[in-house]
């Protein structure tokens, strides 16, 4: 086992001057910061392209444009896809330009961005993609120099004969585009790798930090009207009736239309929509229930006191476990609903006409949303074109097309083309919902073991995903069965960062922190000790690595100082395992004026092959700073279907002074990638919760935990 630690503290890329009124001084240098002798950047619209394949296009000066075919919501695909193909293309990565691919279904598969699954499951076809590629371009410099193939090597955009005889890929396009493709060919060594695993800038970064067109909120085109969306008020209400006399008499408007139970305003500008919306006059009435969380409360308690369940694993026999043990713990942990609140909300271009459908803008599942939308308006799926902006965050809000279908059916009545726009209140009260959920732990101790181990789920409209069950502590205890329940609700949910983990994770490691208590054994060690258990299993259904596992938790354990901390410092520990990426997290808490604060997170993660640990540092310090934040602040609930918080006036997120240092290590070995948008997230919040029983010896059963705490506010 080795560790790539990272080598970046944030602070070190601005250069301290001084200390002025308790803060920081950072100055600049123009002049020094100026080159002499910059290039002027290459005009690509000018070069000669020539299409290799769905991937790939080469001009004849060997100028690279590799095509993303993944959303990008931040995740870093954008940058991370291209520099797989780019390796095995053996390419300079100066020399590549990348372009966000369209929806296409013939040419590009699994074009999703959802579940961390964008690398891992396109690791062997981009590799294959780029290798092919390199082949073809072996063949067509060996049929010039009329040599085998064999013979050939490449460097740096070149073919290389025998006796040093050098031909660029540009030269060669042509030619090798023309030639059969390749059945089998030879991938790089990781040993090899040149651009895989070397810090690559996002290839977005200039355009966002200048604010350059790049996402849905940019996009306008010629004769393109603006509509603000009126929706119900609340969930359980529809539209009666409405006036929109005064919402026409606004400059600006241009048209009023009634769908659904929805009225779109259309406007010359954003300002005068949603200006429009608010003179609407509309009348909603009952149309079911309207619920409210404290009703939930007590439904999901009594799903988990009553029988009705939907067993998703059964081992052994728990019920004899728990009737013979001599120590039984049970705890319940409850976590409320909460919105996505993407830093962009939701927003969409359609232009739907006779000859297609013109789509444009953020979403995570372009073809899931173009057959929606096909289907909605009673069109061929070829008639839709769908092309994807940069997103500025999704969280799987994205995953749901609903104001997508909105844009293409106030297109379609408006006979115009059109962009929705949402406003951060219409984000918030008309979104897609992590569901409230509680889950209930059992778990019997009979001579120092622990043999029983029964989880229950009670949850708004769904329960866990099918995998779920078989993540740890699967197979480390002979009885062990995992139930869950459901309510239905008419409250909108959906996935939300890491579904379920991201409350699991906290429910199931506090638990776990709690029984070693109750046994009196080290924590750290009580889980080591489980895991030898399914060391060597013929369990197919278990999803983790027990060893990958022990890994994590041994360096965490070593880079954090656990045990060994300054008197003062209070530790909390996690070990995790979700969307094939193993992770072990150690916070340090101190206490401030008698408060908790979080001031440092230790992270060691084994997500296998790390393509671009820039990138990974990104994902993993945002995953923590999320988990840490909606953990500790984030509450939101329902009164009468109406949610009780429309903006950042009374939804609390956390904020930049409170986020703590995170230092990240990675396992280094040659293992397949796997995800890294989520999977740092859900053991955040057990870390910390652990951390603050050490520091002050509560132990926290619910989120938010500043709504909980016995303290007036919990800071950092």
């Amino acid at each position: 086992m080795a560790t790539m630690t990272s080598k970046y503290d944030r602070r070190s890329f601005m250069k301290v001057s001084g200390l002025v009124s308790g803060g920081i001084l950072i100055g600049f240098n123009l002049f020094t910061a100026c080159k002499e002798k910059a290039e002027v950047p290459v005009d690509i619209a000018q070069l000669d392209f020539k299409d290799f394949n769905a991937f790939i296009k080469i001009a004849d000066n060997g100028a690279v444009t590799i095509f993303s075919p993944n959303p990008e919501i931040g995740q870093g695909v954008k940058t991370a896809m291209p520099m797989i193909i780019a390796e095995e293309l053996d390419v300079p990565w100066k020399n590549v330009y990348v372009e966000q691919a369209p929806l296409d279904t013939k040419n590009f598969t699994r074009q999703v961005a959802g579940g961390s699954q964008s690398i891992r499951a396109g690791w062997d076809a981009l590799r294959q993609t780029g290798a092919t590629a390199r082949q073809m371009l072996i063949n067509a410099a060996a049929a010039k120099w009329d040599i085998d193939s064999s013979e050939c090597t490449t460097l740096d955009g070149f073919v290389i004969s025998p006796n040093g005889t050098k031909l660029g890929y540009g030269e060669l396009v042509t030619d090798a585009a023309q030639l059969e493709v390749p059945e089998e060919v030879t991938l790089k060594e990781p040993k090899d790798f040149k651009i895989i695993g070397t810090d690559t800038k996002n290839v977005d970064i200039d355009k966002i930090v200048t604010g350059k067109p790049l996402y849905g909120y940019d996009y306008k085109e010629d004769g393109m009207v603006i509509a603000s969306v009126m929706r119900p008020p609340a969930f359980g209400k529809k539209l009666e009736s409405f006036d929109d006399s005064d919402a026409r008499a606004v400059d600006g408007v241009v048209d009023v239309i009634r769908f659904d139970d929805k009225i779109a305003v259309l406007a010359k500008d954003t300002w005068s929509a949603m200006k429009g919306k608010r003179a609407l006059q509309a009348n909603y009435v009952v149309d079911s229930k309207l619920e409210s969380s404290e009703e939930h409360d007590k439904i999901l308690t009594g799903l988990l006191d009553g029988k009705e369940f939907n067993t998703m694993r059964k081992d052994g026999d728990i019920n004899k476990a728990f009737a013979e043990a001599d120590q039984v713990l049970e705890r319940t942990y409850e976590a409320p609903f909460l919105p996505h609140n993407c830093m962009e909300p939701m927003n969409f271009f359609a232009n739907v006409t006779a000859d297609k459908i013109h789509l444009v803008g953020p979403i995570q599942t372009p073809e899931g949303t173009a057959n929606g939308v096909a289907e909605k308006l009673g069109r061929d799926i070829n008639d839709v074109h769908l092309e994807m902006t940069r997103m500025g965050g999704g969280f799987g809000r994205r995953l749901y097309g609903d104001f997508v279908m909105e844009a293409a059916q106030i297109s379609d009545l408006a006979k115009k083309p059109v962009k929705v726009v949402f406003s951060r209140e219409d984000d918030m009260t008309a979104g897609t919902y992590r569901p409230s959920t509680k889950y209930r732990f059992k778990a019997s101790v009979k001579d120092g073991k622990i043999t029983g181990y029964h989880l229950k789920e009670a949850a708004i409209n769904s329960n866990m995903y099918g995998l779920i069950p078989n993540f740890f502590p699967a197979g480390c205890i002979e009885n062990y069965q995992v139930d869950v329940a459901k309510y239905d609700s008419n409250i909108s949910t959906g996935a939300w960062r890491a579904p379920y983990t991201n409350f699991l994770a906290y429910a199931e490691q506090s638990f776990f922190d709690e029984l070693s208590e109750v046994m009196n054994v080290d924590r750290v060690q009580m889980r080591l000790d489980l895991l030898q258990k399914v060391k060597g299993t013929t369990d197919e259904r278990i999803q983790y690595s027990p060893e990958r596992m022990e890994d994590v938790i041994n360096t965490v354990v070593d880079k954090s100082g656990w045990g060994k901390q300054e008197d003062g410092v209070y530790q909390g520990f996690c070990a995790y395992y979700c969307h094939n990426t193993h992770v072990a997290e150690v916070a340090d808490v101190v206490l401030e004026g008698g408060q908790p604060v979080v001031k440092k997170v230790t992270c060691v993660v084994d997500c296998g092959i790390v393509v671009n640990p820039l990138g990974a540092l990104n994902q993993i310090e945002g995953g923590i700073v999320d988990g840490i934040g909606h953990s500790m602040y984030s509450d939101f609930t329902f009164k009468d279907g109406q949610p009780d918080s429309s903006n950042y006036g009374t939804y609390r997120l956390i904020r930049m002074q409170e986020a703590p240092k995170v230092e990240t290590h990675f396992i280094q070995n040659e293992l397949s990638p796997t995800g890294l948008g989520e999977p740092a997230l859900p053991a955040a919040g057990a870390a910390v919760a652990n951390a603050i029983k050490a520091a002050t010896g509560q132990r926290l059963y619910k989120q938010p935990f500043t709504k909980y705490m016995q303290v007036k506010e919990l800071i950092g």
